[in-house]
């Protein structure tokens, strides 16, 4: 009896095997199993930034201490390149003038302009799809043929608008042709083309709950106070996500600065003549122009991957700026 009452209490006490896994073992291996599962869902995405982000990025870095022409192979000479771009070419500080001008009077006048559009629209009683269609067809030209329309449009002798001027007794200004007014006929050319934005401002604005606008018009808040305090907290999320792509779409601003300039220099209609870009007098000279100036022009890339480098710390660093909580654009919880 006590031989047999002793089995049953050793039998009791739960004694474990010695290979069975232990409880840390198991949730190690299954947080590994999660892992693996989540890096297979990643992996596309993973593989593309890997190979169309990081590998470009380091290969600029990588190039702009070399000296390489596309053809032979790249030789290091340190930092001969970013003292060349950055001390001996004159024209870096200008595309870099004529790039920051632009992000900071172009892309805060298409915001300003495409929120006040969407306002007046969602105003609108009836025509309001009418409307709509009009401000957003620009936005599906080809940037080359709207960039060629808007040179004719804006040709300072033969131009309609100029003879409208004119015939109003207003000054008729050069535009393309004119250093002081060519940045400004790019600004007019981009608000022209706001529908994208348009669109966007008008879903954000739609959704803005109705309720809050009638508790602020029975408080006795006029239409600013009501835009101020009821439809900009609202949106914006919607004005930072539009300033943040405004900026770095601006920061590769070319085609139509390019397209803009070959028009009034009068060589887009002559094939196999040299163009340098940036007329008039370099007034619409860009940093990405520059990258592909130095690069394909010039076979000089090691220069071109300065550039096309400093052109990423700029837009990285702005961006940065732009979204922090406390930037102006987002309130905080805090």
């Amino acid at each position: 009896m006590s031989l047999a009452f002793g089995t049953r209490k050793g039998a009791g006490t739960g004694a474990t095997d010695p290979a069975a896994p232990s409880t840390q073992h198991l949730l190690r291996r299954k947080r590994r199993r999660e892992a693996a599962r989540t890096l297979a869902f990643l992996s596309p995405w993973l593989i593309g930034f890997g190979v169309f982000f990081v590998y470009p990025l380091v290969s600029t870095a990588y190039f702009s201490f070399t000296q390489y022409n596309g053809f032979g192979s790249p030789t290091f000479n340190g930092l001969k390149n970013w003292n060349y771009v950055l001390d001996e070419l004159p024209t870096f500080w200008q595309g870099l003038r004529n790039t920051v001008w632009l992000v900071l009077v172009m892309v805060t006048l298409r915001v300003a302009f495409g929120l006040g559009i969407g306002l007046l629209i969602t105003r609108v009683k009836t025509g309001a799809g009418f409307f709509r269609t009009v401000f957003y067809l620009p936005y599906l030209a080809p940037p080359v043929a709207a960039t060629v329309a808007f040179a004719f449009l804006l040709n300072p002798g033969t131009g309609p608008l100029n003879h409208l001027l004119g015939e109003l007794g207003l000054p008729q200004p050069g535009w393309f042709a004119d250093p002081n007014w060519s940045k400004p006929a790019l600004t007019l050319l981009a608000m022209w083309g706001i529908g994208d934005l348009m669109v966007i401002f008008m879903a954000s604005l739609l959704d803005v709950p109705k309720e809050q606008y009638e508790a602020a018009e029975l408080d006795g808040a006029g239409p600013f106070q009501r835009f101020r305090y009821v439809t900009l907290p609202n949106i914006s999320p919607i004005i930072m996500f539009a300033v943040v792509t405004g900026v770095i779409q601006t920061m590769q601003y070319y085609t139509q600065a390019i397209v803009a300039g070959k028009v009034a220099s009068g060589i887009a209609g002559n094939s196999g003549q040299q163009f340098e870009p940036g007329f008039p007098q370099g007034s619409t000279w860009t940093l990405p122009q520059m990258v592909y100036n130095l690069g394909f022009q010039r076979f000089n890339y090691g220069a071109a991957c300065v550039v096309a480098l400093v052109l990423f710390a700029i837009s990285m660093a702005v961006t940065s700026i732009l979204l922090r909580r406390r930037s102006g654009f987002m309130s905080s919880d805090d």
